[in-house]
């Protein structure tokens, strides 16, 4: 009977009473408490009580107990005067649709009137401001776990505030919900739409063809367009398995449903929507559906549907996000979309999009003779159409593109024909001095990929075939160019030539590490590090864009801001010191699980959007030699993604150079933005060169922001030397295991 009695216990605890967010914050006032102070005793951060006493968030077990229980002991010193209570002068009604549902709490419900009721719910659900880079704390974006009360008006006199998702400059009334809703089934069998911001909205279809056309005319979902030329963003509607189930639609895909990507073109949900005349884009009914009708002008009307069931949030990237309640999964889906931009497909489908939301291919022109404006190229974008396969420099498409169609079937091209610009997977033995050392620690370099797009000019148009270049490190392109009398053993860092043990050293220009052999195809950033390095470089061909421009720029800029405002909310700050900073990381995802789930997600933004840059054929019963599906688009661009990789690697090489030079020490181990030390302490501080604080300048710095690094993990030379001997392997590269120390099978490469 106790473990009942002790559940029961529980169960009240999770609905202890609280005042009114405004009540709160007196008490605590009148005893002359901080925020600070309440936090530290409840063992909360900061922000979490000023979310409590503004009424953004509402505290859950066991907080919840322990903060009634303090406002309750702070109610019988300081109880509330008639001015404490007084109701300010009354001011017009604002009307909110007829379908608005939002509610406080449920023990708060129950300690106000009806009517103070409607006006907490009103509160709750709108007057949550946030703006898309940086976006809001987490504690602004947390929905409440509220009960529901319908309203139709607002509070007199209340002021209506920016929901989530929109812009910066006021709240967009098309699309004042916010870009989102997770559509979901209660215990009474009535369909709801959680929203951002704990906002909860009635929905009336009775149909999938009915619930796209509320989406669009009476949700108000959405989210404006990130540039001046661009489109808004669709509604998103997340399914959860009850809704597929209220709606027709299977709750899980057959294995066959699962290979095809899609169901049948003859169920009965995709006949609904062909009867009241919606299409479905080529992909079909799949995880991420879009329903729309052709555009009338500029007017657009189109949904995309996701349904994590289907597998549309996967698990490498978005964690346990499909397996979470609906308000916290419109939480976790509403901060990446305020942040980065409302999911369009995979993490890496999004990362694709994100780059031409930022630069869409046409704008408006100038108004002709007639006063009537056209569609013009934007400047600075890619346009509105692929290049040729047949115009692709062979060197710089894989294996199977058209243009390689008359090479022999089982050719093998090699670095003279390939540019193969790839991340680092290096590893060497350790020296004799390494080994009585003990321990072996791994940083990894933050964003490292987003922080090579940023600044990197990258070509626009197609490529200009030269033959005998003078090599241009401003001139984006692949050159062929023979790098192997670079000789890491004395190299320029600087301005000043070092002396190096060049055989501790990976190559900067083979992602094996290996010293190239003769010439090969690169990147534009590799050629200009040979150079920098102090070397001659003469190409002998290249394949140069003459149309280029600093591209990724704004998709930097956005996605950095997405991370270091995540991050902040994690308690990670971009200006704590070292050592505060390696105290921050450790277990930062426990903090908030939700906004954890954000930054994976964001993260694999970057690597996903640049990867689809060079997508493969995806099945289709594509056969060699033939066009696929991915070559139609502008944004098919693998000339990019080299650029990009190739810079990421030298800047990484760079920094091992310059600590090398500084310290004497060597890595022993690279892993794409992973780098393993051997050091005497656990710590990266006990093999990074701090001085009084500051780091080495060019070298390794502990910190947030792209480009900074942070510890990946430690493990013992023992551990190393181990795992080596048990897989007779003396170069297997550590950096893959160093985060946790699990070695399950051979290094492979994968």
């Amino acid at each position: 009977m106790s473990e009942l009695f002790d559940a029961v216990d529980a169960l009240l605890a999770s609905r202890a009473a609280l005042p009114p967010p405004a009540e709160r914050k007196r008490l605590r006032a009148a005893h002359g408490l901080t925020i600070d102070e309440v936090a530290t005793a409840l063992r909360v951060r900061r922000a979490t009580v000023s979310g409590w006493e503004s009424g953004k968030t509402e505290p859950r077990p066991p907080e919840r107990d322990a903060y009634a229980r303090l406002l309750d002991k702070l109610a019988e010193l300081y109880p509330a005067t008639q001015a404490d209570t007084a109701t300010p002068a009354a001011a017009p009604d604002v009307a909110v649709p007829a379908t608005f549902t939002a509610a406080p709490a449920p023990a708060e419900a129950r300690s106000l009137s009806t009517g103070q009721a409607s006006e907490a719910a009103v509160m709750t659900a709108t007057e949550t401001p946030q703006t898309p880079a940086p976006a809001a704390p987490a504690a602004a974006t947390r929905p409440a776990r509220t009960a529901r009360t319908s309203s139709t008006s607002r509070r007199p006199g209340a002021k209506k505030a920016a929901p989530s998702g929109t812009r910066a400059g006021g709240a967009d009334p098309r699309f004042e919900n916010g870009p989102l809703a997770v559509v979901d089934v209660d215990d009474e069998g009535k369909v709801l739409a959680y929203c951002t911001g704990g906002l909860v909205l009635d929905v009336p279809a009775k149909s999938i063809p009915a619930l796209v056309d509320w989406t669009l005319r009476e949700a108000r979902l959405g989210q404006p367009k990130l540039s001046g030329p661009g489109k808004d963003a669709d509604p998103l509607i997340v399914l959860t398995e009850a809704a597929l189930e209220r709606y027709g639609l299977p709750v899980t895909l057959t294995e066959e449903e699962k290979h095809a990507g899609r169901i049948p073109e003859g169920h009965k949900v995709i006949k609904q929507l062909a009867r009241a005349d919606w299409k479905l884009t080529k992909r079909g009914f799949g995880p991420w559906a879009r329903i729309y009708r052709p555009a009338t002008g500029s007017e657009r009307a189109c949904v995309q549907l996701c349904i994590p069931s289907w597998n549309a949030l996967d698990t490498r990237h978005w964690g346990t996000a499909g397996q979470l309640p609906p308000a916290e999964l419109a939480r976790v889906l509403g901060v990446y979309a305020s942040r980065v931009m409302t999911p369009r497909g995979s993490t890496a489908v999004t990362g694709l999009e994100l780059m031409t939301a930022l630069h869409p291919a046409t704008r408006a022109s100038e108004p002709d003779a007639d006063g009537k404006r056209h569609s013009e190229h934007n400047p600075g974008s890619l346009g509105k159409d692929a290049i040729d396969p047949m115009n692709w420099p062979p060197c710089e498409v894989p294996d199977g593109h058209p243009v390689l169609k008359d090479l022999p079937r089982f050719h093998v091209r090699g670095p003279a024909e390939k540019l193969f610009e790839e991340a680092y997977d290096w590893a060497r033995p350790m020296t004799d001095a390494e080994c009585t050392l003990r321990h072996l620690v791994g940083i990894d370099i933050n964003m490292a990929f987003a922080a090579g797009a940023n600044g990197l000019t990258v070509g626009l148009g197609e490529a200009t075939h030269v033959k005998a270049p003078a090599f241009d490190p401003k001139l984006p392109g692949s050159w062929l160019v023979d790098l192997s009398h670079v000789d890491l053993s004395r190299v320029k860092v600087g301005k000043e030539w070092v002396e190096l043990d060049g055989s501790l050293l990976p190559s900067p220009f083979t992602p094996k590490g290996e010293r190239p052999e003769g010439p090969a195809w690169y990147a534009t950033p590799t050629v200009a590090y040979a150079a920098e390095l102090g070397y001659e470089v003469r190409p002998v061909e290249a394949w140069v864009r003459f149309d280029n421009g600093r591209y990724l720029d704004g998709w930097y800029n956005r996605l950095r801001d997405a991370y270091l405002a995540t991050m902040a909310d994690l308690g990670v700050d971009a200006d704590l010191s070292p050592e505060d900073f390696l105290a921050a990381m450790d277990g930062y995802k426990a903090r908030d699980p939700e906004l954890g789930i954000v930054v994976s997600a964001v993260k694999a933004t970057v690597k996903g959007g640049l990867g689809k840059l060079r997508e493969r054929p995806r099945g289709e019963g594509w056969r060699p030699g033939e066009p696929w599906r991915a070559l139609s688009r502008p944004t098919w661009r693998p000339d990019i993604r080299a650029a990009v990789i190739s810079r990421t690697r030298i800047n990484l090489h760079r920094k091992v150079v310059k600590h090398a030079a500084f310290t004497g020490q060597y890595p022993i181990a690279i892993l794409s933005d992973c780098v393993v030390y051997a050091a005497a302490g656990p710590s990266p501080l006990d093999f990074l060169p701090y001085q009084e604080g500051k780091p080495l300048p060019g070298g390794f710095k502990l910190g947030i922001n792209p480009g900074m690094v942070k510890h990946e993990g430690t493990q013992t030379v023992l551990w190393g030397e181990e795992v080596r001997d048990k897989f007779n392997a003396p170069e297997l590269n550590l950096a893959r295991s160093i985060k946790d120390g699990t070695v399950t099978d051979a290094d492979n490469g994968e």
